[in-house]
């Protein structure tokens, strides 16, 4: 798995476990969003001979999506409008014009997000055990999952320009660490 450079914040479990339906709510967008991203990539004529693989992706996500939502339905939580994340948007923005550039760096953030969410996902199985077993189970059901579009999307850079994603990577770790060091007040998994 994906050596990150920075820790998740000390209080993100706090904050996530003390509003678990505004949790949910932000999950249900996250994996709506994880699906229109696999979709989005194959725009990228780079990326033609992989749409089979990003259509998986992108069923799997919205097989998660429908799971969350159900979880929201048997809790009575209203689905409600996304919150923007600035440790996504931060990580989007500096994604690079250029085709070739484009699409490397669009993967390498995709793999970095599905990372921290298999991550998160780890935490919240655990700890979420004794308080929630229910929720628990299901985020546990998820990390495997979610470990497998990290490399997914990793080994799809690599196959276009392996040293290139290799550097990129290393960048972008840097910047995932410097954006997860910065407080967010939202509760939210990322």
């Amino acid at each position: 798995m994906l050596l990150f450079r920075a820790p998740i914040p000390e209080n993100w479990l706090e904050r996530v476990l003390s509003d678990l339906p505004a949790v949910l709510v932000d999950h249900a967008h996250l994996e709506r969003k994880a699906a229109t991203s696999a979709l989005n990539l194959e725009k990228y004529r780079l990326l033609f001979d992989r749409v089979h693989e990003l259509n998986a992706i992108a069923i799997e996500e919205l097989q998660h999506f429908e799971l969350v939502l159900k979880l929201l339905e048997e809790r009575g939580i209203p689905f409600a409008e996304p919150q923007p994340s600035p440790w996504i948007k931060g990580l989007m923005r500096a994604i690079r014009p250029g085709v070739q550039s484009q699409v490397i760096d669009h993967l390498v953030v995709c793999a970095l997000i599905e990372g921290r969410s298999c991550e998160k996902f780890q935490i919240l199985g655990r700890e979420l055990a004794s308080r929630d077993p229910q929720l628990a189970s299901f985020y546990q059901s998820l990390v495997e999952s979610e470990g497998n579009h990290y490399a997914t999307y990793l080994l799809m850079a690599r196959h276009i320009d392996a040293a290139e994603t290799d550097r990129r990577l290393d960048w972008f770790l840097d910047l995932d660490a410097e954006l997860i060091r910065q407080p967010n007040p939202k509760v939210m998994l990322h």
